[in-house]
C-alpha cells in the first residue's frame, strides 16, 4: 500500500530533512488502534525502512479540532475493538490481517529491526496500546505535560502486549513493572519521567518541535547517522529472540484472556460504569 492510500494514519516526509512524521488519524475515537490501524503502521514502518532518503520517524496523534484544550488531547486511547474491518477494505487487506496475533507481534518485530531512529511525540493521553507501542516500536519518548499514562489491561481480565511484559521491566524493574500492570493506575507525565519510561517532559506547545529538533541531531548532516544506526543495531539484536518470545507468550495469554468470562464481565461493567465483579474464570 502507498502511503497516500492510509485511512487510520497520515504519512508524511520532509524532503529536505528526511524527517518522517506519522500521526495516528483518527481523532473522533481518540487515536484508538484498530487492526487496520497496526496494519498501516506495519505497512508506515515497511515504506520507511525501504526508503533511503527518510532518515528518522515520529509517531505521534492528532488533535481532535473540536477540542482546544491540550489537557483533553490524545495520542492514543488503546485498541479499538468495535470496528467491522470488512467494511471499505480490500481482499489483500483482509490477507495481511491474523486475528491470533493479538500481541501485534509482526508490528513490534518489524519495528525492532528497522536500524533508522524513531522518537515517539506523546501529545496527551496513552492508554494501553497506546503506549505498549511507543514503548516497544521507539527508541526515544517524549511526552506533553498535560499528557498521561494507563496500563488497564489486568483490570479487564487481559495482559498487557507489544513486548511490554518484556520491555517494562527492564526500564522500572520487575516489581515496579508488576504493580503498573496490576493496578492500572494512572501515571502522570512527570512521574513517567521519574520512573524512566519517557526521556523528558516538554511543554505542550514545544512537543513536536522538540522531537524534530531531536531527530536532525541523530542524522545528517548534523548527526552521526552511522553510528547511531549501528548502535541501535547492537542494542536491539541481542535482545530480538528474547522480544519473539515475550510476543509469543502475550498471544498466548490474550487468546485465552479473551475467550474468559471475566474479560465480558470486565467490558460489561465499563459500559455499565459499575465496578466488575470477577469469577476468576
Amino acid at each position: 500500500m502507498k502511503a497516500g492510500e492510509f485511512r487510520d494514519i497520515l504519512y508524511e516526509k520532509d524532503d529536505d530533512t528526511g524527517i518522517v512524521v506519522v500521526t495516528m488519524n483518527t481523532p473522533k475515537r481518540k487515536n484508538a488502534i484498530s487492526s487496520i490501524t497496526g496494519l498501516e503502521l506495519w505497512w508506515a514502518a515497511d515504506i520507511f525502512e525501504k526508503d533511503d532518503t527518510a532518515l528518522a520517524m515520529i509517531i505521534t496523534g492528532a488533535k481532535d479540532p473540536d477540542i482546544d484544550d491540550p489537557a483533553k488531547e490524545a495520542f492514543s486511547s488503546g485498541g479499538f475493538f468495535s470496528q467491522d474491518v470488512t467494511e471499505s477494505i480490500g481482499e489483500y487487506v483482509l490477507d495481511q490481517l491474523d486475528p491470533k496475533d493479538i500481541a501485534a507481534k509482526r508490528l513490534v518485530e518489524k519495528m525492532w529491526y528497522i536500524d533508522k531512529p524513531v522518537i515517539a511525540a506523546i501529545n496527551g493521553l496513552a492508554i494501553g496500546m497506546g503506549f505498549t507501542m511507543p514503548l516497544s516500536c521507539a527508541d526515544l519518548i517524549y511526552i506533553s505535560e498535560h499528557a498521561w499514562i494507563r496500563l488497564p489491561f489486568v483490570r479487564l481480565n487481559i495482559l498487557p502486549e507489544l513486548a511490554s511484559t518484556f520491555i517494562l521491566p527492564r526500564l522500572v524493574g520487575m516489581q515496579k513493572a508488576k504493580e503498573i500492570m496490576y493496578f492500572g493506575e494512572d501515571i502522570t507525565a512527570e512521574k513517567a519521567y521519574e520512573l524512566g519510561l519517557v526521556n523528558k517532559v516538554i511543554r505542550h506547545d514545544e512537543l513536536l518541535p522538540y522531537a524534530k529538533a531531536a531527530a536532525l541531531k541523530l542524522i545528517p548532516p548534523n548527526g552521526p547517522g552511522m553510528a547511531v544506526r549501528l548502535t541501535k543495531r547492537a542494542l536491539h539484536r541481542q535482545l530480538c529472540s528474547d522480544i519473539s518470545r515475550a510476543l509469543d507468550e502475550e498471544n498466548i495469554g490474550l487468546n485465552q484472556a479473551f475467550k474468559s468470562e471475566d474479560f465480558i464481565e470486565a467490558v460489561t461493567a465499563r459500559i455499565q460504569k459499575r465496578e466488575p465483579v470477577y469469577k476468576g474464570r
